[in-house]
């Protein structure tokens, strides 16, 4: 699709089903074909990617709004906007999502980066045992791609949790034979009322990091994607490998969330950002905006 940054939602969709049902070859051929970048980092030495994997574990919710997600078009037609945007460096995403912008010809000269594990549902009893239910390290190098992501929850009270660090530390260690990215995001969790929530104390943030540091056979290729939390001094002194910052939930207080994140970057291992719904779903609906100030602090 040479015209989707002009296409409507609504066009977006019919162009992208129809290629799927009539030729579903055409997404590999576009992986094939797509443009690569020479290098995962480029001269400035900071990475700016854009995520968009919560639908595939049910979470669809920005805000107040429980299905603000839900409607493909316009999340692509917000991807679009975003992924056209100066500085930014690729996409984070299910095999679902970027599929859809590879047919659109949205990720040529983009950090492509597969999302590995989606089988901890989100409000699901099985939350914590995240085990991989996309990518793998396999299927990401021979579509071209840089690299996998996974989600390490870690439950003290949860037996689960060791079968999910078992299954990121081999993912670690698979992504590393094929020389790709293995992106770490960890956390301390704990059932609060039944559901998961994330401990986003330091000292949880900083356990978690140095959990994630150790998983797999060698941590050459192990960057982590940590949450920007208070005294992220001591919580980027954790480690030596690379940190990317998730840029967490859509904020009404765009201009507090940016003064945070700004502060964080200032640390010697954090190289960049990882943004999903806090810049695809601004309050006031200026993705490009949004999304050229995030840059603008890196």
């Amino acid at each position: 699709m040479s015209d989707y940054m002009t296409a409507t939602s609504e066009e977006l969709v019919r162009a992208v089903t129809s290629t799927r049902l009539q030729d579903p070859g055409a997404i590999a051929a576009a992986a094939a074909g797509r443009t690569r970048r020479a290098s995962l980092v480029g001269e400035s030495g900071r990475l700016m990617i854009i995520a968009a994997d919560h639908p595939a574990r049910g979470a669809l919710r920005v805000g107040e709004d429980p299905l603000a997600m839900a409607d493909r078009g316009e999340l692509l037609r917000r991807l679009a906007i975003a992924l056209s945007r100066p500085g930014v460096d690729g996409f984070l995403g299910t095999a679902d999502m970027v599929d859809d912008l590879l047919l659109m010809g949205a990720l040529d000269d983009k950090v492509v980066l597969g999302s590995m594990n989606r089988g901890g549902l989100a409000g699901t009893a099985f939350e914590i045992d995240d085990r991989m239910t996309a990518y793998d390290a396999a299927t990401i190098s021979a579509m071209g791609y840089d690299g996998g992501k996974m989600l390490t929850r870690i439950d003290p009270d949860d037996p689960a949790t060791v079968a999910t660090l078992e299954a990121c530390a081999r993912a670690v260690t698979d992504l590393a034979s094929h020389h790709l990215m293995a992106m770490v995001e960890p956390f301390i969790s704990h059932r609060v009322g039944g559901r998961v929530r994330n401990d986003l104390s330091p000292e949880a943030v900083i356990r978690s990091a140095t959990v994630a540091a150790g998983l797999g056979t060698t941590s050459a290729h192990t960057w982590l994607k940590l949450p920007v939390v208070d005294d992220m001094e001591r919580v980027a002194a954790a480690t030596t490998l690379p940190v990317m910052l998730l840029g967490g939930e859509a904020s009404v207080d765009q201009p507090e969330t940016f003064e945070r994140w700004q502060r964080a970057l200032k640390q010697p291992t954090v190289v960049g950002m990882i943004v999903g719904r806090a810049l695809l779903y601004p309050p006031d609906g200026d993705v490009a905006a949004a999304v050229d100030r995030t840059v603008e602090l890196l």
